[in-house]
């Protein structure tokens, strides 16, 4: 069963989007060469305590960080700590937050000075990806018409979507039905309706999609070295279409 809520509920969770993005806003503006993945962790959860909310992710099975911060070829899951960020890197950060026993997720990935044309092109085909899946996220579509959409466009751009990991529902928990993956057939998997909560996040490699765990037990990385990134809202499924409620 895919969870529904109800108008109070998602009003809880589309005020709980706006204090994420405005988190996010200021996160964003920390990134630039020289700085320390810790130090952005650090940030963040200074903007939470200020707002009263809850991370999402820290203590969620054992994840030791507030933030997820990846950095080239890390795909999610990277773990704040010492290491400094350097001209022509990207980072991707994706950050959750509890308020009021419900929950919202976002990610993004930023350039760290300046970048190459190929990785620039990565970053804004996955962020277009986002943006057309959730044009698909409507009443009445099924689930894998917002994953096909995703891959096509992908991969008419010359990358590969991540297969390991995939976006999810939520509400009163992080993690909910239904799993929603980056690739798929039109007019297949459940049908979408009005109520349903989607956290919808295409991860888009620059070579293969193949994927491994490193040895902190959390951090993906690319198979092959190549540069990763990530995208991702929390969406509301309403009679008059997509609400993105962490914008």
């Amino acid at each position: 069963m895919i969870p529904r809520k109800t108008k109070d509920q998602i009003d809880i969770m589309r005020n709980a989007g706006k204090i994420l993005a405005e988190i996010i806003a200021e996160l964003e503006q920390t990134v630039c060469p020289g700085v320390k993945t810790s130090q952005v962790n650090d940030f963040a959860e200074e903007l939470i305590r200020k707002r009263n909310v809850k991370p999402a992710f820290k203590g969620y099975n054992g994840y030791p960080a507030t933030l997820c911060t990846s950095i080239n070829d890390e795909i999610v899951h990277g773990i704040p700590g010492n290491r400094i960020l350097k001209d022509g890197d990207i980072i991707s950060l994706d950050l959750g937050l509890e308020y009021e026993g419900y929950f919202v997720d976002s990610a993004l990935t930023l350039p760290v000075g300046r970048i190459n044309e190929r990785i620039n092109k990565l970053i804004k085909v996955t962020k277009q990806a986002l943006e057309l899946g959730i044009t698909q996220a409507q009443e009445d579509n099924h689930l894998f018409d917002i994953s096909h959409c995703i891959q096509d466009y992908v991969e008419r751009n010359g990358f590969s979507v991540v297969r390991q990991f995939v976006g999810h529902g939520i509400g009163k928990q992080l993690h909910e039905e239904p799993p929603i993956p980056n690739y798929g057939l039109p007019h297949q998997g459940p049908l979408l309706k009005s109520g349903m909560v989607l956290a919808i996040e295409p991860m888009v490699n620059m070579g293969t999609c193949d994927s491994y765990i490193t040895d902190n037990g959390w951090t993906a990385v690319t198979r092959d070295g190549l540069n990763s990134a990530h995208f991702g809202h929390t969406v509301a499924i309403t009679d008059q279409g997509p609400e993105v409620l962490t914008r």
